[in-house]
């Protein structure tokens, strides 16, 4: 079923290659390998999302561990509180899993918000997210909506994770006699990179300076997105948690190949015209050009900072102390004794998989450093908790 749809979309995407000519830009590609309507990666299947050892292509920090929306959500309410807002918005809620956590967290602060509006572009997600809703928090089911697309006038708090790395970027080549736009083009039955002349160019004198042969991403989608949020947010905070750098790290020598990667099964792969539809596409975000996009609309920057530096502000070390404290959720014994390690007590392989996640979610090597979070907002002046310490916004 899987390699019938993937067969599918590769025949539309060549039918998309002769009628350019023999030649697609990527960003084109990447996004019917992505979004094409009931074939691509995200339109096509509701299984993406998971744990290790799922039937599924990689893991967000929700599904890690529900400490991690719950974080989030005293982010989100301090927003709701102080502006007087009543609507949180989330794009690309995957499995709905953030969605409940915040839900129910915004919840138990006593500020669940009127309306949790989700934008999503696959009917399959929107259906594994209202069953996610009506099991984790059924007494705040109703209080969500999908959106297709955002009201022209709205004001919300606005939540992004992991939703600006699946945006389709351009691909840039250097040749001897300058940038070349890189796409892709059929060599036989194979799908090959070709680069034309376009004459698009990096955006920093880091990037000009990048070897021959290197090959670097630009993001006009993601930036248009911050424009059209910053055109119709007419009062509020927009958070995106990705993984990325500023500008001056993003177009490091060091990463003279680009950031382009697939992910089939835990498993991130540089072949990215593999399997498409099978396979997700992601590129890291470039977050200077994502502020100087906001500024530019008129948005203002409030924070940025490594997803550790956040969480830790926003207060999930106490929430890992006071879940240790509950201790796991009892369970019915089953019908034969359960013996217990001498080395583990009764829920310890519940305490090893809560600080395994928590490890992940703020070790520097892991997610903690990797992902940042970067706040834009308007009409909005009370100093954001998640930024109090460790604010990097003068590395922008």
């Amino acid at each position: 079923m899987a390699l019938e749809r993937s067969a599918q979309l590769l025949a539309q995407i060549r039918a998309a290659l002769h009628a350019g000519g023999g030649w697609l830009p990527f960003d084109a590609y990447m996004q019917q390998a992505l979004y094409a309507p009931g074939l691509g990666y995200y339109t096509g299947q509701a299984g993406q999302f998971g744990d290790f050892g799922s039937d599924s292509d990689f893991v967000t920090a929700p599904e890690l561990s529900p400490l991690f929306g719950r974080t989030l959500a005293a982010q989100v309410a301090q927003v709701l509180q102080h502006a007087g807002l009543d609507t949180v918005v989330e794009f690309g809620a995957g499995s709905g899993k953030l969605a409940a956590q915040v839900l129910g967290e915004l919840d138990r602060l006593g500020c669940a918000p009127r309306q949790y509006a989700i934008v999503e572009v696959s009917g399959a997600l929107k259906h594994r997210q209202m069953d996610t809703l009506r099991s984790a928090v059924p007494h705040l089911a109703e209080r969500a909506h999908w959106w297709r697309a955002l009201p022209d006038r709205f004001e919300a708090v606005v939540i992004g994770n992991e939703v600006l790395d699946a945006m389709p970027v351009k691909l840039l080549a250097r040749h001897e006699t300058g940038w070349m736009e890189r796409g892709v083009a059929q060599e036989g039955d194979d799908l090959v990179f070709a680069d034309h002349p376009s004459g698009l160019q990096p955006p920093t004198p880091e990037a000009h300076a990048l070897p021959l042969g290197s090959v670097t991403e630009i993001h006009p989608q993601a930036l248009g997105f911050v424009r059209t949020l910053a055109d119709r947010l007419t009062r509020g905070v927009a958070l995106f948690i990705d993984y990325g750098f500023p500008q001056h790290e993003y177009y490091h020598p060091q990463r003279h190949m680009g950031t382009l990667r697939a992910h089939y099964r835990h498993r991130a792969l540089d072949e990215v015209l593999l399997w498409p539809g099978l396979a997700d596409i992601t590129a890291h975000v470039d977050f200077t050009a994502v502020a100087l996009a906001a500024q530019d609309a008129g948005l203002d920057v409030l924070g940025y900072t490594s997803q550790a530096n956040f969480l830790m502000n926003c207060g999930l070390l106490d929430l890992v102390a006071a879940a240790f404290a509950e201790g796991p959720a009892p369970r019915a014994p089953s019908s034969s004794a359960a013996v217990c390690s001498p080395l583990t007590p009764p829920g310890g392989s519940h305490y090893l998989r809560q600080t395994a996640a928590v490890n992940k979610l703020l070790g520097e090597s892991e997610m903690g450093e990797l992902f940042k979070v970067i706040a834009l907002g308007r009409g909005v002046s009370v100093p954001l908790r998640g930024f109090t310490r460790g604010d990097r916004t003068h590395t922008l």
